[in-house]
């Protein structure tokens, strides 16, 4: 059940809890107490930024997503529609997540990654920034020529 008062909307959960959410100036979204929200920030109407969450500059959110508590997103990022961002995880700087993705808690993204929609990123998993290499470093491979003193 939901009542609006104002700026102000009480949210009771299934076990008759109320929460008290505010409506985030850009979009409209819902921000649970504690959560912080940059003012430059697009939160969509029917999306949920928990308690103790972070939204950092210039994000977009889209629509039915949920950013659960303590969750870290940071600047530039943006959102699809349908997107959970479970407890805890990490969104680095201009992260691209597709609509309908889930992101499992305490799980960590790199800055510049970009997630297709429909992205399923487990718990705890961690997904490097975009661009680091990975694997094996490179090596270069050294051409001899006649000049060198090596016999063919």
């Amino acid at each position: 059940m939901s009542r609006r008062r104002g700026n102000l909307e009480v949210v009771e959960d299934d076990a008759g809890k109320a929460t008290t959410y505010r409506r985030h100036p850009q979009g409209g979204g819902l921000i649970g107490p504690g959560a912080r929200v940059a003012a430059d920030s697009f939160i969509a109407e029917t999306t949920y930024v928990e308690a103790g969450a972070c939204v950092g500059s210039g994000c977009r959110v889209g629509r039915g997503g949920w950013i659960d508590r303590q969750a870290v997103v940071g600047d530039l990022v943006f959102i699809g529609d349908d997107v959970y961002v479970g407890r805890g995880a990490v969104l680095g700087s201009r992260v691209r997540v597709g609509s309908h993705s889930r992101i499992g808690a305490g799980a960590r993204i790199g800055h510049g990654v970009r997630l297709h929609g429909d992205s399923l990123v487990p718990d705890g998993a961690s997904i490097p920034d975009a661009g680091r290499p990975r694997g094996a470093s490179p090596h270069t491979r050294k051409s001899h020529s006649q000049d060198s003193g090596l016999a063919a």
